[in-house]
């Protein structure tokens, strides 16, 4: 009993462990591929990739010349490194990939989700969040792009999809009104060039607070639902300006 707690547990701790070790390799891999450029190590991120765990993702943001805290440029490098020697794959280097001003930056996630475009050929994400800071004027966006292996490079397919936004204006007490839209992706059947196509599935809402005696009600308005479908073409799927961040 005592032997299959400790499995148990080391099982549990084993992701904790990898996420800890590679992380000691972002400076590494900055220098390496930018030599002399600064890290921002508080977005910075890695993952062992669950479909293969002999492989490690990871996402290095940099600042631009001239930025600072409340406004300015993120160059960003995505790169898919050995989860043993930490010896880079294959890598995207993308100039001017993040800005921010009156959005500032406040996450960058790696999305392993099961996004397996061809049978040999499986996808992993890059979420950026950002979120605005008025009080009265909520507003947060998370766009999802994804990327494949393409020999030594790491090849982009989606770009910037959002896939979850929400925004309103209130009087900072209780009366107001608030929308939302999220989107998901279905991996659908294989197109005419081998990859498969993505189905966008949105769902959007609305509702209205008010205050009444006191007391703050909400009413939400009755959800809508779309869909559409995206076809690789061309080496990746476009997204209608509609469906894209900025």
């Amino acid at each position: 009993m005592k032997t299959r707690i400790l499995v148990a547990a080391f099982m549990l701790l084993t992701p904790i462990l990898a996420n800890a070790a590679c992380e000691e390799f972002l400076n590494t891999w900055t220098q390496k591929l930018h030599p002399n450029r600064a890290l921002a190590s508080e977005y910075a991120t890695c993952k062992l990739w669950p479909a293969n765990p002999a492989l490690t993702l990871a996402a290095l943001p940099l600042p631009a010349k001239g930025s600072d805290p409340d406004t300015g440029t993120y160059d960003l490098e995505v790169l898919v490194a050995d989860s043993d020697s930490g010896s880079i794959i294959a890598h995207s280097y993308q100039p001017s990939a993040i800005t921010y001003d009156a959005m500032r930056l406040s996450g960058i996630s790696l999305d392993t989700a099961r996004y397996q475009l061809m049978p040999e050929n499986r996808a992993f994400g890059v979420r950026i969040s950002h979120s605005g800071s008025s009080r009265v004027n909520p507003y947060n966006t998370t766009s999802l792009s994804l990327y494949v292996i393409d020999g030594q490079r790491l090849r982009p397919v989606l770009d910037r999809l959002t896939v979850e936004r929400s925004g309103g204006e209130w009087d900072g007490r209780c009366s107001g009104e608030f929308n939302s839209t999220s989107r998901a992706i279905d991996v659908g059947p294989a197109g005419a060039d081998g990859y498969a196509a993505l189905k966008i599935l949105e769902k959007s809402k609305e509702s209205t607070n008010v205050l009444k005696n006191g007391n703050c009600s909400s009413k939400d308005s009755p959800g809508r639902r779309t869909s559409v479908v995206l076809q690789h073409r061309d080496g990746r799927y476009v997204v209608p300006k509609s469906m894209q961040s900025d």
